[in-house]
């Protein structure tokens, strides 16, 4: 009745079902019968004939739905209703037959017209053979199916499928495998008749006993399933009652008996516990009409025990319910090998001679610095980390990235380390980070004369005092941070080396792209990524589900609900910069499917289906990062025809921005900053500037302290800057990194390995939480070496630790920057507002100075009621507010000077890009700077015209004077007229 409105009273008195069947038949006689998923119709139609003995219909049928769906693969929807409303067809009361009948017919009508008029469709026999083709499984009705893995091969053949179907056969949301594909890969598969959606259930439920048993024959195993689960069929009128449920059911047991198939009772289940109904239908609710699920109520589907199912089943009587519940579930168990999902070993691509080619590199580079034979705390180093390389299958990983970093710097753009791959030696002599671990140093670069400190005299060789060299005169190169190789890749070196690299923002796609050339297209994959609902998206779907259904929930009901409708899977996506490498002795199939990111089937890169955490362990995953960082440096290099491995290290002028302002010409009061390191990468935020008031670091090694400190969590609040400012340590005295711990330990006097021991303890804030015994060998042993108590309390607080080796990357990187911020301001702050500023104030930052404060001012006022895009809006004015108090202007954007997407200087000023104009994006910018080529704009019509340019920007451009010249349209010359 909800379905149809027809209730018995309007059919009483009317002909019997079999009257109007043969009566039927004989109207229909030789026609084309019509209908809108015709296989549902038909199937009842036909079913209803043989119950009354008339022969099955053979009549031709054009199904509207198959039809619209191959003439409109646009359409997104596809139901009579949708439909109807979009070709204007009249569907007065959707569901009663004689408006849904009309509204097919016009549709019929105008589909038969466009296939006649635009595809040369003319006789019934061309839809089926253009309907029929390669794109056929688009318009054919999916169902679901149970496809259980029995073996490892038929694991590999699962995997198969499920990339075929998210890439090949991935249509209107539904990811479907084609029954021939499945033919094809059904080694060490079990296939299951699944659900009310199955095909199986369908035709039993539609067409009868003889349908499904001829379906039914493909499949190994046939489901029935508790009647709760098919609730949802009585409610919407598919069954009729539950007593035709259990008919169904029971013929389907018998089907199977007769097939000699096995039958099993399963339960369809989405969740786990039968409170857990709640949750999905909050997250079923916040989709929509659009998911069918929502036109009716939610069958219970929670995860049943033995108990209820046999429960569930006792209409059958109580041999048949065991043998369904327990019995065959157990043949099927039987018919299974034990299956590995996840593999447990790591399987890595292999580069013939790669162990050769990673020592020599080495070796020749060590050679080159610190002369043959090289100085035993050089060989000793490179001996012990490649033996741990190379023993444990690791030189790949090492070759790897250093041809990628080498590609990099060789098309001019420098690669940051990130992580622990500093504290690698092999890593350094190799070009694959600039980190140099060794202990502080000197070496000549003419004579290869060096000369070590390994007291712990010096935090990094970069603060060391000039020198000549001894031998030859020559001025001394410095280096070295004390950094153990240990902190990589374990105490004995066998821990699985993760090599993180910062790739320039822009350089990145190409960096990804070399992969490919590498190791070859169907090898290397992103790394995949599992997008769940937020706790904030969770309380609005709560909210939600509470507003349409007329609730009232209490607000710890509301958290409730929110908590359990939280980290449920909403999408998929990449890692922004993953790269899964496969080994060309496997295939990708060996450890997860594939599919496209967020089911884009444009994307340019597939990813891994499963996270690419749960198979970390396994595979060789690739961290090529988009850094903005590479891509000011090189920007600057370009600018000034500075290489920026030159640039020193020690400048003390540079070191004094993190210090104070005077070295900027300007004052505190007028930047509204103690220190110059507005816009200096890690040294800029609010959070950073206060530490460096308080410390005012002067060498390297302080900057490298500073680094730790802040991202590390307890290290510096409620820690070192508690004993900082009681004056119980210095910034150089406090624990900053985590390998600071074990170096300290060394010097100390503690055993290798137990200095070890306590630095992975401290690190990962386990302090606490290790047994007491063992925590008391620890004390006793740092307090028999005389260290600190403020050491071994700062310890004991500690929750997270940075790297010293990812700590000097980001320093190393930041003196850079910082020099071109002193010694040329100008390029300095075109660099920045080209590649790190997003947000723009263009009116107030062309005004000048005291329109930039006020606007600053009006953002402040705000204070935790400002918006995030102000709130980046506030960073770029503070840099605009340093630089014109610096003395330099910003101007305009100009229609012939402006770039798209870079500042342009112009003597002591800079000239705002075009994308700088608020709404005007980088690709009308771009069109913009094309049309100019074509000649002068004539007007500010020609300049929408050409430049694709919006009414409201040119607004925008007339109100600021950057049109001043243009009249409003083409001006007609009589000479054009001659």
């Amino acid at each position: 009745i909800e379905l149809t409105g027809i209730t018995d009273e309007m059919v009483r008195g009317s002909k019997s079902e079999e009257e109007v069947l043969r009566l039927f038949r004989e109207f229909s006689e030789g026609a084309i019968l019509v209908a809108h998923n015709a296989s549902f119709d038909m199937g009842f139609l036909n079913t209803s004939y043989r119950k009354y003995g008339i022969p099955e219909a053979e009549n031709p049928v054009i199904d509207t739905l198959e039809l619209a769906r191959y003439l409109y693969p646009q359409f997104k929807r596809f139901g009579l209703g949708v439909l109807s409303k979009k070709f204007g067809v009249n569907l007065e009361q959707h569901h009663r037959a004689i408006f849904d009948a009309e509204a097919t017919g016009h549709l019929a009508w105008i589909f038969v017209k466009e296939a006649m008029e635009n595809h040369e469709m003319f006789l019934h026999e061309d839809l089926n053979r253009h309907v029929g083709g390669e794109n056929s499984f688009k318009a054919a009705r999916p169902f679901h199916a149970t496809i259980l893995a029995k073996t490892q091969a038929g694991l590999k053949n699962l995997f198969k499928l499920i990339s075929m179907s998210n890439i090949n056969y991935y249509h209107d949301k539904v990811p479907r495998i084609p029954r021939s594909e499945l033919v094809k890969l059904r080694e060490g598969l079990l296939v299951g008749t699944a659900c009310d959606k199955g095909e199986v259930f369908v035709a039993m439920m539609q067409k009868g006993v003889d349908a499904a048993r001829e379906l039914a024959k493909f499949y190994d195993y046939i489901e029935v399933m508790p009647k709760e689960v098919y609730a949802h069929l009585i409610e919407t009128e598919l069954v009729k009652s539950e007593s035709d449920l259990e008919e169904i059911i029971r013929n389907l047991i018998q089907m199977g008996k007769d097939l000699g198939k096995i039958v099993v009772a399963t339960g369809n289940v989405h969740y786990l516990n039968e409170e857990d109904a709640i949750y999905r239908k909050i997250l079923i609710n916040s989709m929509g009409g659009a998911n069918p699920l929502n036109r009716h109520s939610l069958p219970a589907v929670h995860f049943r025990t033995t108990d209820e199912m046999l429960t569930a089943f006792q209409f059958l009587g109580p041999e048949m319910a065991k043998e369904i519940v327990v019995t065959n579930p157990n043949k099927i168990v039987d018919l299974c090998e034990k299956v590995i999902p996840v593999k447990d070993d790591l399987y890595t691509p292999k580069i013939p001679g790669s162990e050769q080619e990673i020592t020599d590199l080495s070796y020749n580079r060590a050679r080159e610095l610190y002369g043959d034979p090289l100085p035993e705390i050089v060989e000793k180093r490179l001996k012990k980390e490649l033996d741990s390389i190379i023993g444990n299958g690791f030189s790949v990983i090492y070759l790897i990235s250093q041809k990628l970093v080498h590609k990099s710097n060789e098309d001019g753009y420098l690669v940051g380390s990130r992580g622990s791959v500093g504290s690698s030696f092999v890593a350094t002599m190799t070009g694959i980070t600039e980190v140099n671990p060794l202990a502080p140093h000197y070496y000549c670069s003419d004579c290869q004369y060096s000369e070590f400190y390994e007291d712990g005299s010096y935090g990094s060789g970069y603060d060391m005092p000039e020198k000549k060299c001894p031998k030859c005169g020559t001025r001394l190169n410095k280096d070295g941070h004390d950094i153990p190789f240990e902190t990589f890749l374990g105490f004995h070196g066998d821990k699985v080396p993760d090599i993180d690299l910062n790739f320039s923002g822009e350089y990145q796609p190409e960096a990804h792209n070399y992969t490919k050339v590498l190791f070859g297209e169907d090898y290397v994959y992103r790394a995949g990524t599992i997008g769940t609902v937020a706790d904030k998206t969770a309380f609005g779907f709560v909210k939600g589900f509470e507003r349409d259904h007329n609730l009232h929930y209490r607000a710890a009901e509301v958290d409730r609900l929110a908590k359990g409708a939280t980290g449920v899977k909403r999408t998929t996506g990449q890692h922004p910069g993953g790269i899964i490498v496969i080994p060309d002795y496997m295939d990708v199939y060996d450890f997860t499917p594939i599919q496209y990111p967020a089911d884009d089937l444009n994307a340019e890169w597939k990813t891994t289906h499963f996270d690419f955490h749960s198979i970390h362990d396994n595979i060789l995953k690739l961290d090529i990062l988009g850094h903005d960082d590479p891509t000011v440096i090189r920007m600057l290099q370009d600018l000034s025809g500075i290489e920026p491995k030159t640039i020193p290290t020690d400048d003390p002028e540079v070191m004094r921005i993190f210090g104070g302002t005077d070295v900027l010409g300007v004052t505190e009061e007028q930047i509204y900053s103690k220190t110059g390191t507005l816009g200096i990468p890690e040294f800029g935020t609010r959070f950073v500037r206060g530490m460096l008031d308080q410390t005012h670091p002067s060498t390297f090694a302080e900057l490298l302290q500073i680094s730790g400190l802040s991202h590390g969590t307890d290290v510096w609040l409620g820690n070192a800057e508690e004993l900082i400012r009681r004056g119980d340590a210095s910034l150089a005295e406090v624990i900053g990194c985590r390998d600071d711990i074990m170096v300290y330990l060394i010097h100390a006097g503690l055993d290798d390995g137990m200095a070890f021991k306590i630095m992975e303890t401290v690190r990962k804030g386990q302090w606490n939480k290790i047994p007491d015994e063992l925590r008391d060998t620890y004390l006793q042993a740092m307090r028999e070496n005389n260290v600190p108590e403020w050491y071994i309390d700062s310890c004991s607080k500690i929750k997270y630790m940075f790297p010293k080796a990812h700590a000097a990357a980001y320093v190393l990187m930041a003196l850079r920057v910082a020099y071109f911020k002193v010694y040329f301001p100008i390029l300095y702050y075109c660099a920045y507002f080209s590649v790190r500023a997003d947000d723009f104030d263009l009116i107030a930052m062309s005004k000048g100075k005291e329109a930039v404060k006020e606007r600053m001012q009006e953002i402040n006022d705000k204070g935790m009621d400002a918006s995030t895009k102000e709130k980046n809006l506030l960073t770029v004015l503070e840099l605009c507010n340093e630089m014109l108090e610096r003395g330099y202007e910003f101007g305009m954007i100009d229609l012939y000077k402006s770039d798209a997407e870079n500042f342009v200087i112009d003597g002591n000023k800079l000239i705002a890009p075009l994308r700088a104009v608020p709404s005007l994006g980088l690709n009308v910018a771009k069109q913009i700077v094309e049309a100019r080529k074509d000649g002068p704009f004539l007007s500010k019509e020609d300049l929408a015209n050409r430049g694709k340019v919006s009414k409201t920007l040119i607004e925008y451009m007339t109100d600021n004077g950057v049109l001043k010249d243009l009249p409003d349209e083409n001006q007609l010359s009589l000479f054009d007229m001659l």
